[in-house]
């Protein structure tokens, strides 16, 4: 389970994150939806802590991830917004480097390895350098480094931009698996099919604050709109109205 209160997080004279507060739950998928620049990716980069929030606190299965940093990293597998990989090495290599990080080794990592490629279908490129590989491919390897240390809570920051058709279903059908085997799944997206198809919950941001949380049952109701595009214009722009 995710909890976060009152995060605030600023960069000069830029408010990013003013006051966000919400729980993803455990067996759940909670989507961050928001418009571009609203603070989902600085949100979610406290979250796997790759920074330090000014003010408020996150809790990572009952972890204090800003003082435990290193204890709440071995509960995350985060698929961040920069795909990087290691172009030279393999996909099984740049997936055994990071449970090596983890703290795998001998017959456990290699079991491990086997077991996220098999998982993913990526048994034609696990031999190949991620060099020249598709966005599809690179994000398999991606989720595969996230998942091989077994976390019980993924953060994944825009997992299906760039993917086709294809590749955005096995994402999806991935996605409830984990939902299935009862992980904490916290992912952002702008993409409202998306959303739609895949969340137990929604929690729409603007102007780095919370505007909304429910699912996406009680954001059309709340704001009588009939889908849940309308319901979020709808949202965003009482949220713009308020912050004037």
């Amino acid at each position: 389970m995710i909890e976060t209160s009152d995060l605030h997080k600023t960069f000069g004279n830029v408010q990013a994150v003013s006051g966000v507060s919400f729980t993803a739950q455990n067996g759940q998928i909670t989507g961050l939806l928001g418009p571009n620049g609203a603070g989902k990716t600085t949100t979610l980069r406290m979250l796997y802590t790759l920074m330090q929030p000014d003010s408020g606190s996150i809790h990572i299965d009952g972890i204090d991830a800003v003082h435990e940093t290193l204890a709440a990293r071995q509960h995350l597998g985060v698929l961040p917004d920069a795909r990087g990989l290691y172009k030279r090495l393999t996909a099984r290599e740049n997936i055994d480097y990071f449970a090596r990080l983890h703290g795998l080794s001998g017959m456990a990592l290699r079991k491990r390895v086997d077991a996220m490629i098999e998982l993913l279908g990526m048994q034609d490129i696990a031999g190949r350098r991620a060099e020249g590989f598709s966005q599809g491919q690179r994000v398999k390897v991606t989720l595969a480094r996230a998942l091989v240390h077994q976390p019980q809570n993924l953060i994944l920051d825009e997992p299906g931009n760039g993917l086709d058709v294809m590749a955005t279903r096995a994402l999806r059908d991935f996605l409830r698996q984990q939902r299935a085997e009862g992980r904490c799944v916290l992912f952002s997206s702008h993409i409202m099919q998306e959303v739609t198809a895949l969340c137990d919950r929604i929690v729409v941001i603007a102007r780095g604050r919370v505007v909304a949380d429910g699912t996406a049952d009680e954001l059309r109701v709340r704001t009588g709109a009939t889908n849940l595009e309308d319901a979020f214009v709808s949202l965003i722009g009482t949220s713009e109205g308020l912050a004037q």
